[in-house]
C-alpha cells in the first residue's frame, strides 16, 4: 500500500525557535507521523533570530533563485534546510532577504507589528507552494500551524486546485492561541490576486483581522484541529457552529494517535466523495 504523504507547515518549529505550543507540535508531530509510517515533509521561516551556523542550515540551490512578484515587485525565493538529527527529519526554511532577515519574528523590538506582515505570510506560502512543486512530492494532507500559515488553504484549493501535485491535497488547519491585536495591512487583499481567486473569494478578509484570517483559513480547508486549550472564543464559535470536520482539544499525553487517524479520516472522506 502506499504510503500516505503529509507536508507540515509551521510559523514555528523548535529548536530553531523557543518552545511554544506551535514550536513544539511542528517539532513533535512530524517526527512522530514520519515513525508511524507516512512520508513527511516540513516547512517554516527562516527567520532572522535563526542561527545558520549553530543549526546547520545551507542553501539548497537547486530550489532556489525563482523570484515571486507581490504587487509588481519580484522577491527572490531562497530555500534552506537543515536536519534535525535524532528524529532522521530534515526543514525546509523560505528565505528572503527583506522579509526574513530581521532581528525580530512579528513586532519590532518595542513590539509594534510589523506593516509588511501580510506580504511576509502570502510570500511565505506561495514559496511553500512553488518549492514543493520543485520538490515533485504530491502531499495527500497539508497541515497548517498558526495564523502566518493561513494562506496556504486558498492557495491549495484555488490557484493550485488543477496542479497535479496539489489536485488530492487535503488541508487541514490547526488553530492555536496565537492571536494578534492590530489588522493587517489593508491592501492584503491586493496581493492575493492570484490565478483562480476572485474578488467574491477574499472578500471574507477585507477587514483583515485576526478573527476574519482564521475564519478565511478554516474555510478553505478541509478539517480543523483545536490545537490548544484556549483559543479565541469568537473563533471557537465559528468552528463549532461551521459544521466543519473538527477534532477537539486532547491535553493527553497521546495527541499523536488522534491526529494520526484524523489525517485518515479526511483522506477517506475525499476518496468516499469521488
Amino acid at each position: 500500500m502506499k504510503r500516505k504523504k503529509v507536508l507540515f507547515v509551521s510559523q514555528e518549529i523548535m529548536p530553531y525557535l523557543p518552545e511554544s505550543n506551535i514550536s513544539k507540535v511542528g517539532r513533535v508531530l512530524p517526527q512522530a507521523i514520519q515513525e508511524r509510517g507516512k512520508e513527511i515533509r516540513t516547512f517554516m521561516p527562516r527567520w532572522g533570530i535563526i542561527n545558520e551556523r549553530r543549526n546547520q542550515l545551507h542553501e539548497v540551490i537547486r530550489l532556489s533563485g525563482m523570484n515571486l512578484v507581490i504587487e509588481d515587485t519580484d522577491h527572490p525565493l531562497i530555500i534552506k534546510v537543515a536536519s534535525i538529527q535524532s528524529a532522521r527529519m530534515q526543514v525546509y526554511f523560505i528565505d528572503n532577504e527583506d522579509y526574513f532577515h530581521r532581528k525580530h519574528i512579528l513586532t519590532d523590538e518595542s513590539g509594534k507589528y510589523f506593516e509588511d506582515n501580510d506580504e511576509r505570510a502570502v510570500f511565505f506560502a506561495r514559496g511553500v507552494m512553488e518549492t514543493v512543486k520543485k520538490l515533485r512530492w504530491a502531499p495527500d494532507i497539508i497541515h497548517c500551524h498558526g495564523w502566518f500559515t493561513s494562506f496556504i488553504p486558498i492557495l491549495a484549493k484555488k490557484t493550485y486546485k488543477d496542479d497535479p501535485i496539489f489536485s488530492k491535497a487535503k488541508v487541514v488547519f490547526s488553530v492555536y492561541n496565537d492571536e494578534f491585536d492590530l489588522p493587517l495591512n489593508s491592501s492584503l487583499k491586493n496581493k492575493l490576486k492570484l490565478e483562480n481567486i476572485s474578488k467574491k473569494d477574499i472578500e471574507p478578509i477585507k477587514e483583515p483581522n485576526y478573527l476574519n484570517l482564521i475564519k478565511f483559513a478554516t474555510h478553505y480547508s478541509d478539517g480543523v484541529i483545536i490545537g490548544e486549550k484556549k483559543i479565541n472564543k469568537s473563533v471557537l464559535e465559528y468552528i463549532k457552529t461551521s459544521g466543519m470536520t473538527v477534532l477537539p482539544f486532547d491535553d493527553g499525553k497521546d495527541f499523536v494517535a488522534p491526529i494520526d487517524q484524523f489525517y485518515d479520516q479526511i483522506i477517506n472522506d475525499n476518496n468516499n466523495d469521488k
